[in-house]
């Protein structure tokens, strides 16, 4: 009799929890699709399921929010890495009549000897943005998806494809071996799917990223921090969110801090202006000052996260060349434009160059700092040069070089030169290692393939790891790590930049698409590096990067994501040996 009641008590509770009112998830709502259904793609999502669909993905791909997605194709998603290592999935869900408190949920992984624990596996629900394409379209604009949502629940509407991007890391301790577990994806507690994930983990050691070779150099911008936040600029709180921001960029093997010596060097092209991190003052006695509490504030914020190979100060020459400083006589601001090549560029720059190597080397950072100059000419670098080294030649020079001025120039830490079918000359790059320079190549507003931009497909994320590594660069500058638009999680466009060209990773330390698979390339480049450093036989993965070399690879025609597939295919087959 107990047990029918309890039967009874249990069968109750679960028809009122059915019942119950569903308390939709607290998240916002995306932009609407700008391109609307055709009858074709009605025509499919009417012949899909009525229940909940889940498959795996392809991480190389975007797919359409409103469109019946075409899964990879695999029942069981393999994936290799070393121990230590970053790697990355994705999952598609799909449905023609929505779906309520969709959720995810790993296994532990196991293998024949170990396991190692569900946490080392991370979902997070792909957001979609507004975003251009500057390929051949005649769409003005289009909704792609980017954000890394960690959010634990999620609805999906009718008619829409949610995919779920995973995370795993792989701990350095880690038994070498095959590990089997599932991702479990269900809705409102009720439907579950189970997918297969195999992670075949190899003997080799991937340290810490504070331990990598790659040279990384994305832009910071502390000013968009405190704006997106509502915090107040340079404030206690606008640090501690800034450091929380940072330590993903430290995390994914950052090396350079980001500085400005005066008013915004790139004459406000972001939504953002960058505000002074120094303050000039001109006395009335017409000595100057300068209060460095901003800038020191900064950069020990960065050195306290691991950030500390360089610093990297912008610009003598500002894109607009104007200098601001508070005239102690006027009682009021005072902006001058101070161009190369003029009286008033040495006169004004001399006595800043001169307290600023004293204050730096007080500090301890006088041999880890550069100034550093953005696309500027040989006329304006010449000029900038010849300052620099009368009154600091103690101090390094950096540049982001669209003028292949690095070949005159030999004296300069840090070159990055932009990414062009010409790439910089071999025999140079080991020429400036050999004298412990660093060489590297960027990517902004171009090209249009391969590159980082909101409609870019994720694997071209990846590509640049193994161009660099084929080119035989150091690593590579990006601008920019933060420079938000005015909301991007609603629309990534600004300006006249390619969508997404501003920025890499989310506000409150959100993730990307593209910020995860720059870490995929990054990591490609760092494991053959290691692997050679080791002696070992790595023909298999020169073969392909032979393949690389030789393909153009600024033409989006050919077939790179096959390209980049084989080359993780030769390298897991060296990692094994």
């Amino acid at each position: 009799m107990k047990s029918v009641q309890k039967f009874l008590f249990l069968l109750v509770a679960a028809a009122s929890v059915a019942c119950a009112e569903y308390v939709p998830v607290e998240t916002y709502t995306e932009a609407d699709d700008p391109i609307a259904l055709t009858a074709e793609d009605e025509a499919a999502w009417a012949a899909v399921e009525k229940n909940m669909n889940v498959a795996w993905g392809d991480a190389d791909c975007r797919y359409s929010r409103s469109l019946v997605p075409q899964p990879a194709g695999v029942e069981t998603m393999k994936i290799t890495l070393w121990r230590g290592e970053k790697g990355q999935a994705q999952a598609l869900v799909w449905t023609p009549e929505g779906l309520n408190g969709v959720e995810c949920e790993f296994a532990d992984f196991k293998s024949k000897d170990a396991v190692l624990p569900a946490a080392i596996a991370k979902s997070f629900f792909v957001r979609y943005t507004m975003a251009d394409q500057f390929l051949p379209t005649k769409e003005k604009a289009v909704l792609m998806a980017d954000m890394l949502d960690p959010i634990e629940r999620f609805d999906i509407a009718a008619k829409t494809t949610r995919p779920v991007w995973v995370t795993l890391d792989i701990p350095e301790d880690a038994q070498p071996g095959v590990y089997t577990s599932t991702l479990t994806i269900s809705h409102a507690g009720w439907g579950k799917v189970k997918l297969p994930l195999e992670v075949e983990v190899v003997k080799h050691l991937l340290p810490a990223a504070k331990e990598w070779s790659y040279h990384l150099d994305l832009w910071q911008h502390p000013t968009a921090v405190a704006r997106i936040n509502g915090l107040k600029l340079w404030s206690d709180e606008h640090f501690a969110e800034a450091k929380r921001q940072m330590q993903m960029l430290a995390d994914a093997g950052q090396k350079v801090i980001t500085t400005n010596l005066n008013k915004d060097p790139w004459n406000h092209q972001c939504y953002d202006a960058y505000e002074d991190m120094i303050k000039w003052t001109l006395k009335k006695d017409g000595t100057w000052t300068y209060d460095y509490k901003i800038f020191d504030r900064w950069v020990e914020m960065m050195l306290s996260i691991g950030i500390n190979k360089m610093i990297n100060c912008y610009s003598m020459v500002p894109w607009n060349c104007e200098l601001h400083y508070m005239d102690e006589a006027k009682g009021e601001m005072v902006t001058v434009k101070a161009e190369p090549n003029t009286p008033i560029f040495p006169k004004i720059w001399k006595p800043f160059l001169i307290d600023f190597k004293k204050h730096l080397k007080e500090k301890g950072w006088l041999e880890f700092t550069n100034i550093a100059m953005d696309e500027r000419s040989p006329e304006q670098m010449d000029a900038a040069v010849k300052v620099l080294q009368e009154c600091a030649p103690e101090m390094g020079f950096a540049l982001a070089d669209n003028h292949n001025s690095y070949k005159k120039y030999t004296m300069m830490e840090d070159v990055c030169a932009a990414i062009r079918r010409q790439m910089v000359d071999h025999e140079d790059i080991l020429m400036r290692r050999a004298k412990g320079q660093n060489t590297t190549f960027y990517v902004c507003c171009g090209p249009h393939y391969p590159n980082t931009f909101t409609w870019s497909q994720p694997y071209e994320s990846e590509m640049l790891g193994w161009l660099n590594v084929t080119f035989d660069y150091d690593g590579m500058l990006r601008w920019a790590y933060n420079s938000w638009p005015e909301d991007p999680k609603m629309d990534s466009r600004f300006g006249s930049w390619p969508s997404g060209d501003t920025y890499f990773v989310y506000p409150k330390c959100v993730s990307s698409m593209r910020f995860e698979r720059l870490i995929d390339g990054i990591e490609s480049a760092e494991k053959v590096r290691r692997l050679r450093a080791a002696g070992v036989d790595t023909k298999e993965v020169e073969a392909v990067l032979e393949k690389i070399r030789t393909t153009d690879f600024l033409d989006h025609k050919q077939p790179w994501m096959e390209l980049i597939k084989q080359a993780n295919e030769a390298l897991n087959a060296v990692s094994r040996k």
